[in-house]
């Protein structure tokens, strides 16, 4: 699929980001309600984040903070800091899927320890896709030349999303028929 400028589709990205974010809120709010969430679909969701974004969409966006550093050097701490906010959600993210895993296997985990878990990645990647959103991705816009968006591109071996792309795997089948449900709603 040809995309449009690299920035528009990195947008777009982070707009299906956000929406799996929000549906994950949804169930850390029942757990902190005391309500059974959908442990698989909480599962999916981060399995997702963390094979597609960790894998393909996060490398792509450090080297292109490598480069953007290079033109702007005021951006140089923040996009450093975004890089290591890629490692701290990836640990997070690693994290929780265990915690939610066992739960499904049968093991205990404390509801308390789980909330606290889903709920310290939500705030990371929020955060993480938000600053993104207001201080780099204009600038990245403005100063990444083509060669720039080659290396960037080149960054991560090519990866069709498995999820809210054109040919959508059948291990996220349900997960995407969920969020169409919940944006039709």
């Amino acid at each position: 699929m040809t995309h449009p400028h690299p920035v528009a589709y990195w947008r777009q990205e982070h707009q299906d980001f956000a929406r799996l974010l929000h549906v994950l809120q949804k169930q850390v709010d029942a757990l902190h309600t005391r309500r059974e969430p959908d442990y698989a679909l909480m599962l999916d969701i981060v399995s997702y984040l963390r094979e597609y974004t960790d894998v393909a969409h996060h490398p792509r966006e450090d080297v292109a903070f490598e480069r953007l550093a290079r033109y702007c050097p005021d951006l140089e701490l923040p996009l450093a800091r975004l890089q290591q906010e890629h490692r701290v959600i990836a640990h997070a993210g690693e994290v929780l899927s265990g915690q939610i895993a066992a739960v499904l296997r049968g093991a205990i985990v404390a509801r308390e320890v789980l909330e606290a878990t889903a709920s310290t990645y939500l705030v990371y990647y929020q955060h993480h896709l938000d600053v993104e959103d207001s201080r780099v991705l204009e600038r990245a816009a403005q100063h990444l030349t083509a060669e720039d968006w080659d290396a960037v591109r080149r960054a991560a071996r090519s990866l069709d999303d498995p999820l809210f792309g054109e040919k959508p795997s059948e291990r996220f089948k349900r997960l995407r028929r969920e969020i169409a449900e919940r944006q039709a709603a």
